[in-house]
């Protein structure tokens, strides 16, 4: 083992970075002195004489072909907002594939996205997209691309409309909403795409494209003005009533407050904030005996939430439940991303005492776009701490070669101090991936680092493998095949074998947008004795690339001495431009099932926009094992996008995951404004 890893270092080592700018795809955005109008039409004087950029090149499904449908981007901006116009040509404007409303997955319909690398590091964007609705949907990524935020939520406008030509569409991002380094003469990472679904085509400004994620393949925006402050200064207050079954009514009154102290740094301070209003977790099946790493949905936690991501996850925010209160301070600045937060716990239910947590996170730039960082989470609870430090690493030696690494202690009250090192070289193209990684997680790791961080199972020399090959056939049947395989193999530290995994898988999309998907698994486990696990799975479905789409999946096997089998379901579907649905259903059956988890799992969501501001929706799940019935109807009107707002929630059965939950008909309704 020392040998290989040996020789996978030194052959790295060797490998020296090799990127060049990509001069070929400039832009030079106009100065506007009269911002236009967010109606979706490009007749404002503001988009008069503005370089157009165009003549979009594939990713799919013909990799470095020009597009099939034209594309014209103009770009405008001032000193509040930065302005994007698109013309998209269409010969059959009837047959536009529309999305549902805000946050709405838009990739599989007609639509087009801008990226922004407003720092120009290569390494973190905003992205917006939108469609011939109007419909909006944006997120955050950060390595590279390789951790994508969806949750990340900012203030912008956008409008769409039909032309004649096809249709239209324009965005407004206000300055405010994203972190910038100010100054003169700035110059930003750009991109720009549209999804034609038609034809399954992405397009992209620049090109060819090894990963249209990564931000190295990206354009620039050049001399970006952009000298004006931003407002530094913002209160957000908030009140709560509650009504619950069986219950005194409960008035409750909080505070979130933001300071910007330049354009590429803030803070937030958070008192009493609204954590019983966010959505409950979806019930899921575990075949597994680990714990399931679960979304945060916490909006004083979203912020900067993606410079927490790690290989070996040594914070996990779920880890902190209901607080009262936090303060975070996170940034850019001199080539150093940077997050610092604390926040103090409340005496849980069940006799946990209040307890406090810390975590500081920096990430410094290295070479063009690799980056070195360190991460402290500590968990203080009467004066005694738990919690991980370590170093991480993501280095880029090409555009489609990488290693990432990182070593990490744990400490505290659990047990001896003891070491993780995660070391993953990669090769990923627009067709193929490949990796090979190594983990060492000590005997008494996660006792401590799982006070404030996510380790599913220590104890382990851990070697995995994968292989992704995606086959484009062309032609009138076939638009992607893809083969996937993967192995992994751990043995405990004293050598015993734990576990093996094999599993390999292949999948078939036709160009009629039905697909299929084959998979098949085995499995050693050494518990309390030997398992032998094997799952072979089946899916079909239609438009499965789409938000719309409709997918069933059966599985069976064997699983830790019982024979199963689970069907799922799933349909997402808009039924008016205004109101979407999703059910889920999944049926698990276990032979014998001594502990009685067989189970019926339902989650149906609806969401009716009456406007882009003004919203119902509902989530309804059962879960038949646990005896489960969650409901939860969600009425608000956000007058101040997106934290102002008056919102009335109904809420019942509301528990944690797997948990039934006690909660009775419980009413709450919330005005929160913004200063």
């Amino acid at each position: 083992m020392r040998k290989t890893s040996f020789i996978i270092i030194v052959f790295l080592c060797l490998i020296w970075p090799i990127f060049a700018d990509n001069t070929l795809f400039v832009a030079s955005p106009k100065r506007v002195l009269n911002p236009p109008k967010i109606d979706g039409r490009l007749d404002d004087t503001a988009w008069t004489d503005v370089p157009l950029v165009t003549d979009f090149i594939q990713f799919e499904p013909h990799k470095g072909s020009s597009a099939t449908v034209r594309t014209e981007v103009s770009i405008a901006y001032d000193e509040a907002h930065i302005y994007f116009g698109f013309k998209c040509y269409d010969p059959e404007p009837e047959k536009l594939v529309l999305g549902t409303r805000r946050d709405g997955l838009l990739m599989g319909t007609d639509s087009v996205c801008v990226t922004l690398d407003t720092f120009h590091d290569m390494r973190t964007a905003y992205y917006f997209r939108t469609n011939p609705l109007g419909v909006q949907h944006d997120g955050r990524v950060s390595d590279n691309g390789r951790v994508a935020d969806t949750n990340w939520d900012g203030v912008w406008e956008s409008a769409g409309i039909r032309i004649p030509e096809g249709w239209s569409a324009e965005i407004a991002i206000p300055l405010t909403t994203i972190k910038y380094r100010s100054g003169s003469n700035q110059t930003w990472g750009f991109q720009t795409s549209r999804y034609f679904p038609r034809n399954l085509e992405k397009s992209f400004w620049t090109g060819p494209l090894e990963d249209y994620r990564k931000m190295d393949g990206n354009g620039t925006l050049i001399g970006l003005d952009l000298t004006k402050s931003v407002r530094r200064l913002q209160f957000i207050p908030h009140v709560i009533s509650r009504l619950e079954e069986g219950k005194k009514t409960a008035l409750e009154a909080g505070l979130d407050a933001r300071y910007n102290f330049t354009p590429s740094i803030s803070s937030h301070l958070t008192v009493n904030p609204d954590f019983a209003t966010v959505e409950a977790d979806q019930e899921q099946v575990n075949l597994t005996r680990f714990e399931l790493n679960l979304p945060e949905k916490r909006n004083f936690f979203l912020e900067g939430n993606d410079i927490f991501k790690q290989r070996i996850q040594l914070f996990y925010s779920r880890r902190i439940t209901d607080i009262y209160g936090g303060a975070k301070v996170y940034g850019k600045a001199n080539n150093s991303e940077f997050a610092v937060l604390s926040a103090q716990t409340k005496e849980g239910e069940s006799g946990e005492n209040s307890a406090n947590f810390t975590v500081f996170r920096l990430k410094h730039d290295v070479l063009n776009n690799s980056t070195v960082g360190i991460l402290a989470a500590n968990k203080m609870t009467n004066g005694r701490s738990q919690g991980t430090v370590g170093l991480d690493t993501a280095l880029y030696f090409t555009k489609t070669v990488k290693f990432t690494g990182q070593l990490a202690v744990s400490y505290g009250a659990a047990g001896k101090a003891d070491v993780g090192l995660f070391l993953r070289p990669s090769y990923d193209s627009s067709s193929f991936h490949i990796h090979l990684r190594y983990t060492y997680l000590g005997k008494d790791f996660g006792d401590n680092a799982n006070a404030v961080g996510f380790i599913q199972d220590d104890n382990r020399h851990e070697l995995d493998s994968a292989i992704t090959k995606i086959y484009w056939p062309g032609g009138s049947l076939f638009d992607r095949i893809v083969y996937s395989s993967n192995y992994n193999i751990y043995w405990g530290v004293d050598k015993t074998l734990r576990s093996w995994d094999i599993w390999q898988a292949l999948a078939f999309d036709l160009r009629n947008k039905v697909s299929f998907k084959l998979r098949h698994e085995e499995e050693y486990k050494l518990f309390e004795k030997e398992f032998r696990n094997m799952n072979t799975q089946f899916i079909a479905g239609y438009n499965m690339r789409e938000w719309e789409s409709v997918a069933l999946s059966y599985s069976f096997g064997k699983n830790f001495d019982s024979d199963f089998t689970l069907v799922w379901a799933t349909i997402s579907r808009k039924l008016t431009s205004d109101l979407s649905l999703t059910y889920r259903l999944s049926k698990l059956s276990f032979r014998p099932d001594p502990t009685d988890q067989s189970t019926w799992i339902h989650s149906f969501y609806a969401t009716q926009y009456f406007h882009k501001d003004l919203f119902l929706k509902l989530f309804l799940q059962t879960n038949s094992a646990i005896d489960k019935r969650n409901v939860q109807i969600v009425f608000a009107y956000r007058f101040q996008p997106p934290f102002g707002l008056i919102q009335l929630v109904y809420q019942k059965g509301t528990g944690r995951l797997g948990e039934k939950g006690d909660q009775g008909h419980t009413l709450f309704f919330k005005v929160a404004y913004v200063f």
